[in-house]
């Protein structure tokens, strides 16, 4: 009776552990495929934003994740060599992104000025989000 009851316990707990393993490691929700027409974080950090009169007007310096969606792009606007940079988070459907096949390279317009931007509320890296 002892070693049935061992034998029990030692079958349940391998299938509880079987059963977590699946769901952690192979479950629906843990793996995601990425598709080709997906954008990677790294590819947007640095890219220069232009307006619809092709005038520089910004550049992407971050992005706002909430939760698991895309809340925002934080745009530098202005200043030299990093000295007197004004950031803004801009809405992200205010940016179109784009790939420009024949350039291998990342791309982004926004229907605003630099003025505009620059007059926007200003986001500021602190508390939380020092760098």
């Amino acid at each position: 009776m002892r070693r049935t009851l061992i034998a029990i316990a030692a079958a349940a707990t391998a299938l509880g552990v079987a059963h977590a393993q699946t769901a952690v490691g192979t479950g629906s929700h843990v793996f995601v495929t990425a598709q080709p027409t997906d954008v990677l974080s790294y590819n947007l950090i640095g890219v220069k934003i232009t307006n619809g009169e092709n005038k520089d007007i910004g550049e992407i310096k971050d992005l706002v994740l909430s939760k698991d969606t895309l809340a925002g792009y934080i745009v530098s606007v202005g200043g030299f060599l990093g000295m007197g940079e004004h950031y803004v988070v801009v809405s992200p459907s205010a940016l179109k992104i784009f790939y420009l096949e024949n350039d291998k390279k990342w791309t982004a317009t926004m229907n605003a000025t630099k003025e505009e931007l620059k007059s926007a509320p200003e986001f500021k890296y602190e508390g939380r989000w020092k760098r």
